[in-house]
């Protein structure tokens, strides 16, 4: 029932979710990240996500297994956009189904985080005024 996978379609969030709900799990807590319209007062025109897909497809199931390790988690899907994303588009679906709410919580958030710290899917944002590959959470790789 887990899955990690990489698209150019836009995420059907619904399903994504409902592809980790089993009979013993009481919670599903689902993230749906997507294109903002400003990033530190910097209007957005789009975004451009590549990856390097073996490696992220290798390092994104580990990111599965180690929540499955430290969280009292059922199950998890997550699926990540690559391509041109306009504003408003979901970029990352994450769920974690568990049997109580507060695993799932946690479990979601860690996941998140540790995607952006490790898994190669790189994130570029167009701006009005120009544009930035953002690595992460953290600083600006490139500027043009």
């Amino acid at each position: 029932m887990d899955f990690f996978e990489l698209t150019t379609d836009p995420i059907d969030i619904t399903s994504v979710s409902r592809r980790v709900v089993p009979l013993e799990c009481g919670a599903t807590v689902t993230l749906d990240g997507y294109v903002r319209k400003f990033t530190k007062d910097r209007e957005t025109l789009h975004l451009v996500y590549e990856a390097y897909e073996p490696m992220a497809l290798k390092e994104g199931q580990k990111l599965i297994e180690q929540a499955k390790k430290d969280f009292e988690i059922s199950h998890v899907a997550i699926v990540h956009r690559l391509g041109k994303l306009e504003i408003g588009e979901t970029s990352i679906v994450i769920s974690v189904a568990a049997p109580h709410r507060k695993a799932a919580f946690a479990a979601c958030e860690w996941l998140i985080r540790e995607l952006k710290r490790t898994v190669p899917i790189w994130k570029k944002e167009v701006f009005a005024d120009g544009e930035v590959w953002v690595e992460g959470d953290a600083a600006d790789i490139k500027t043009a």
